[in-house]
């Protein structure tokens, strides 16, 4: 990859939905440029995907919090399958630290989320957890 594709990742991370002929304007290349650079980045597995991101508090209510986990010795592949089969994970990173693994949690109330935890805090290889509700988001 090169500066330009680095530059037209930029600007799809930005917008996905940005017209190839602004790209391009953007870039100081042509159309058929962007096209051909998309539709590589694409095929080499590059972009993986294009998604959609709401304004906060358009979504349905409910809670969301991120959990910060501890895994003991080399159990950390084996947690992360368990986690990614709870239907309360949207996502989950790895991280360097005190924590080894950081997980987003959403959940339709209260009593979802305290079932989420127990059944999070359950799993075989996870040591300690810590877990902070978001409050609200700023853009």
């Amino acid at each position: 990859m090169d500066e330009i594709d680095h530059r037209l990742i930029a600007l799809l991370r930005d917008n996905a939905r940005t017209p190839a002929s602004l790209l391009a304007r953007k870039l100081g290349v042509s159309r058929g440029t962007v096209q051909n650079r998309i539709t590589r980045l694409e095929k080499e597995g590059v972009i993986v995907g294009y998604t959609l991101r709401l304004r906060p508090g358009v979504e349905p209510k409910g809670i969301r919090a991120w959990m910060s986990i501890a895994v003991g010795g080399n159990t950390a592949r084996r947690v992360l399958e368990a986690l990614r089969g709870e239907p309360a994970i949207q996502a989950l990173h790895t991280t360097n630290g005190r924590w080894d693994i950081l997980a987003e949690l959403r959940a339709q109330n209260i009593e979802d989320f305290d079932r989420a935890l127990e059944r999070i805090r359950l799993i075989p290889g996870i040591t300690s957890t810590e877990t902070s509700i978001l409050l609200s988001t700023y853009v």
